[in-house]
C-alpha cells in the first residue's frame, strides 16, 4: 500500500508558468498533481516545462476532463478536501490537514466555480493578506505556501 500523500488539484488552470512551478513543487515534495480541464494553455507548452524546469518529466500527473470526472474517478471524502479561495471561511492555518488531503485551487482569473464550492463553506480557506492594497496573490505562491503549511508536521515543523 503506497504512503498517503497530499494531492494538489488545479481546476481549469490558465497560466502555464504557475502550473509548471506548482508541478516542480509537487516533485520536490512527492505530491500528485491533478489537473482538471479545460486549460488555458497546452500542457505541452514550453512555458510549462520551463517553469517546471527539467523536473516536469517527473511530475506525478493525473488529468481529468472535468470536475465531475475527477469526483467520479476518485470519490474523495468530503473531509479530505480543502478548497482555497480569497474569501475562504477560515485561513490555511486552521485545519488539521489529512495526510492524503486534496488541496483544491481554481483558475487564476476566477477562482473556483460556485458549483464546486456549493455546500463546502466549512472546507474553504484563504491565505491572509494584511495590506488591502493587494487584490490577490500569484497562484503558484499561494499553492506553495498552502502545501508547506499542510505538510508542516510531516516536514518537522
Amino acid at each position: 500500500m503506497p504512503d498517503p500523500c497530499l494531492k494538489m488539484v488545479l481546476v481549469t488552470p490558465e497560466i502555464p508558468y504557475n502550473t509548471g512551478a506548482i508541478g516542480r513543487t509537487c516533485v520536490a515534495l512527492d505530491l500528485e498533481l491533478i489537473l482538471i480541464k479545460p486549460y488555458g494553455f497546452s500542457i505541452e507548452e514550453k512555458a510549462v516545462r520551463r517553469a517546471g524546469m527539467d523536473y516536469w518529466k517527473h511530475v506525478n500527473l493525473t488529468e481529468y476532463d472535468s470536475w465531475e470526472a475527477f469526483i467520479d474517478a476518485r470519490h474523495p471524502p468530503r473531509d479530505a478536501m480543502y478548497f482555497f479561495e480569497e474569501y475562504g471561511a477560515g485561513t490555511v492555518y486552521d485545519p488539521e490537514y489529512q495526510e492524503d488531503a486534496y488541496l483544491v485551487f481554481g483558475c487564476e482569473s476566477k477562482g473556483l466555480p460556485a458549483a464546486i464550492l456549493d455546500g463546502m463553506h466549512d472546507r474553504t480557506f484563504n491565505l491572509p493578506m494584511l495590506n488591502p492594497k493587494v487584490r490577490s496573490l500569484n497562484l503558484a505562491n499561494v499553492a506553495t505556501a498552502v502545501i508547506y503549511q499542510a505538510m508542516r508536521k510531516r516536514l518537522g515543523g
